[in-house]
């Protein structure tokens, strides 16, 4: 018995931190709950089981880890920063801050474990300090500031992909710095998956990506289970963007996911096969799936699962189903306080659809549609030109032209160039959509802003304007369109513009000139006008009305009759 005994492989952290390097959550959690068992004072394994719970989305739990953990390893900076993790989730950045300030004090910044907790809560959670992350990383990782020798940090591929993470969370310029920590990690473990995958993270967020596609496909082949890989490339293929949306490619990387996944994980398994039918199109077995794994989910995958079944119903044409489901949800939850960003998204999208049963229930309907979609762009504290624009397009679809206005407004002032390359159509549908509803005078001032700013589109920036102020001179009395589509014509608008675009700036000053009495500029129009359309209805409107009044005059000069005698 007692070499059988000696023979059963005792758990180390090293075994569950491998299970959480291919993110097998339930798997850690059990390995860091053996660990502790054995050594009850373990304070790597109450943090990383910490980590496991956080994965599982048992907030709760990992709280309470972390507080024991405290009890049997009192003042652990670790644990400490795993608190301070906690307190971000909870959105109290200054207590979370303290923690980790104190954390990194009591270290010197010199533990690799602590660093990477407070850099990893930093860049991963909302409310977390970026650029205090990368620094943490950054001054744990620079051995030439004259430390001692026995204070020399020897890195790991696990400090520079902390370091990447780090780099690239903060965006912008520091892409770069980022692809070169994960490139030094790749030095120090030439077969890590977790840094090719990171790579591939940071080229979409760059928007290449046919390379972030590559990185992933060779990170499944540098390491076939690993994992958190395959399910980017489902992300990627399940995402609604009309250059990644297959929705064939979405099942196929899921099912090789699910091929490699955490057995233990029961919660994962039910969602990913209720993920699988719906990608299939599968519907009711999606939502039926679903249903089943309900009863045992916790809140986390409660939240998941009922998404999905939203969705599913939504996809299948049931949007007063998909209505009702997620209404009891966030009353479940405690209201929209506690909802995640895709909840919203999917609320927009339902309430977009669902029809009420009379015009009261449709303003309350549309009303709440336009508030999820702008919680959807709110709900994350990093903008994103992406999410911004799909704001701006659900409510176009809408037909809440003045809402849409305003958030292609927002692409236009709130990115730079770099950081929104597509500015040039958000400034244009700008106008658009404030021409569409009925803001002349902003669409006016935007398309000159637009013709100010991309000089080779003047021709079409001139043209709206011009439409902007015929909108404002309708009768065209006033002639505030005038100057505008003269200029137009001068700068080869005529050349460049579709025939039936033509006939606004045509008929506009025909009219004006009608107005004016000056028939040499009225017949000019009239005959730019014919020539489009032969049989125009104005035209022959004008002339009937010349005719008219030539006959009045006429008649009004004509010697009266002489009285017979």
């Amino acid at each position: 018995m007692l070499l059988a005994a000696g023979s059963v492989k005792a758990q180390t952290v090293e075994d569950g931190l491998k299970d959480l390097y291919y993110q097998k959550y339930s798997s850690a959690n059990q390995d860091f709950q053996k660990v502790i068992a054995a050594k009850p004072t373990e304070e790597r394994a109450y943090y990383y089981q910490g980590i496991a719970q956080l994965g599982l989305g048992d907030n709760a739990g990992a709280a309470a880890t972390f507080q024991k953990g405290l009890a049997a390893v009192p003042n652990s900076p670790l644990l400490t920063a795993g608190l301070g993790r906690i307190d971000l989730l909870n959105g109290n950045v200054d207590a979370a801050k303290q923690k980790f300030e104190a954390a990194n004090a009591a270290t010197r910044g010199l533990n690799p474990d602590v660093a990477r907790a407070i850099a990893d809560a930093n860049s991963e959670i909302k409310g977390g300090d970026r650029g205090y992350a990368a620094s943490v990383m950054e001054k744990l990782l620079n051995n030439e500031d004259g430390r001692k020798k026995k204070e020399m940090v020897t890195p790991t591929a696990a400090d520079y992909i902390e370091l990447g993470d780090a780099y690239r969370a903060l965006g912008g310029e520091n892409g770069g710095k980022a692809l070169t920590a994960y490139d030094k990690a790749l030095e120090l473990d030439p077969n890590n998956a977790e840094a090719v995958t990171k790579e591939g993270m940071l080229n979409y967020n760059a928007r290449l990506k046919e390379q972030a596609v590559s990185d992933w496909a060779k990170a499944t082949n540098m390491d076939p289970k690993y994992g958190p890989a395959f399910y980017q490339l489902f992300q990627f293929y399940v995402t609604p963007k009309k250059d990644q949306l297959s929705w064939e490619n979405a099942a196929k990387y899921l099912q090789s996911y699910i091929a490699v996944a955490d057995p233990a994980d029961k919660n994962e398994s039910t969602y990913n096969q209720a993920a699988i039918a719906f990608y299939q199109k599968n519907y009711d077995q999606a939502i039926s799936t679903a249903q089943a794994g309900l009863a045992n989910a916790n809140p986390a995958y409660k939240g998941k699962l009922t998404r999905l079944m939203g969705d599913a119903y939504l996809q299948k044409g049931d949007s007063a189903t998909a209505r009702k489901t997620m209404d009891q949800y966030v009353q479940s939850v405690g209201g929209d306080s506690k909802l995640e960003p895709n909840d919203f998204k999917l609320l927009a999208a339902i309430y977009a659809k669902v029809k009420g049963v009379d015009s009261a229930d449709n303003a309350k309907i549309d009303s709440l549609a336009s508030v999820y979609e702008e919680k959807y762009a709110l709900s994350d504290t990093t903008k994103d030109a992406e999410r911004y624009r799909s704001v701006a397009e659900a409510f176009k679809n809408m037909r809440d032209y003045k809402k849409s206005a305003e958030w292609y407004g927002k692409l236009v002032s709130d990115f730079s160039d770099e950081q929104n390359p597509s500015k040039i159509q958000d400034f244009f549908w700008k106008g658009t959509m404030e021409m569409y509803s009925q803001q002349y005078v902003a669409a006016d001032s935007t398309f000159s802003q637009f013709i100010a700013k991309y000089p080779q589109q003047e021709i079409l920036g001139t043209y709206w304007k011009g439409r902007a102020n015929m909108a404002q001179d309708p009768e065209a009395k006033e002639g505030k369109a005038v100057e505008i589509f003269k200029h137009w014509a001068e700068i080869g608008g005529e050349e460049k513009t579709k025939a039936k675009d033509k006939m606004y700036p045509y008929q506009y000053l025909m009219i004006y000139y009608y107005n004016k009495e000056d028939k040499d500029n009225l017949k000019m129009y009239e005959d730019k006008v014919l020539s489009i359309d032969p049989g125009n209805a104005t035209v022959k409107q004008i002339q009937d009305n010349i005719e008219s009044v030539e006959r009045s005059k006429a008649a009004a000069n004509k010697p009266a009759a002489k009285p017979h005698k």
